[in-house]
């Protein structure tokens, strides 16, 4: 029932994103961003998660891309979902973890929730990773500066001046969150404010977790159309990783 249920709901969603993206071109969803780079540290004593990348820490930290948009992509300051992708510099090939504003409890770590200042989001994967001693969700708050606005131009501005850390936390889906690392993002007036890098953790899964099946059959079919590429490539990279 439950691989149903993941395939209809996937097919719905690429049948959303393809409409959009017949509009908006070629980004269909989270149109306009800003990039930033990155480092992450990892906290001594941190509880273990059953993913490798979040509990074998390299003991030098790591870089890592950022960017930051809004999905919808109406205009600051009216509110909207807001997204943060990470590209992780992992050992081998980078890795890809999206982050969308959501809340923090139970049910509504589960449930996007738009925001009109970066500062105050809550970001989370909503759909969890599986590692070794089960399901496991990632999530990111903001710890300094608090008042970031949310849109693009001013967010890199106020960035350029003051680096934007953020703690990094995990949790089972229905369990307490547990801080894991602290990511800082930082910009220089020279960047470009965005670029045309594209973000996808089924293409780039996080080491030492898998996905869910029905994960898979619900997020693949709208990441595809959205970059217009295959789902057998994405089942070959993403199976390349994958460990038991």
């Amino acid at each position: 029932m439950r691989a149903a249920i993941s395939a209809v709901a996937g097919r719905v969603i690429e049948s959303a994103v393809g409409a959009l993206r017949r509009v908006r071109h070629p980004r269909p969803v989270h149109p306009l961003g800003v990039v930033f780079t990155a480092s992450i540290d990892w906290l001594p004593g941190r509880a273990p998660s059953g993913i490798g990348w979040i509990d074998d820490a390299p003991a030098t930290g790591q870089s890592a891309v950022v960017r930051y948009s809004r999905s919808i992509g109406v205009p600051a300051p009216l509110p909207d979902v807001l997204g943060l992708a990470i590209r992780t510099s992992t050992p081998g090939e980078p890795a890809d973890i999206l982050l969308a504003s959501t809340g923090r409890g139970v049910p509504t770590r589960f449930l996007l929730v738009p925001h009109t200042a970066a500062g105050s989001a809550w970001f989370s994967t909503i759909l969890p990773y599986r590692g070794s001693r089960g399901p496991v969700l990632i999530a990111a708050r903001t710890m300094g500066p608090r008042h970031l606005p949310s849109g693009r131009a001013e967010l890199a501005r106020a960035v350029s001046l003051e680096p934007w850390t953020l703690q990094l936390l995990h949790a089972t889906p229905g369990g307490l969150w547990h801080p894991f690392a602290t990511l800082t993002l930082r910009r220089t007036r020279d960047m470009p404010l965005d670029t045309g890098l594209r973000f996808d953790p089924i293409l780039r899964p996080l080491q030492g977790s898998t996905l869910y099946p029905w994960t898979r059959r619900l997020r693949e079919p709208s990441y595809a159309r959205a970059q217009q590429r295959s789902s057998a490539r994405a089942d070959s990279r993403g199976g390349r990783r994958r460990r038991p």
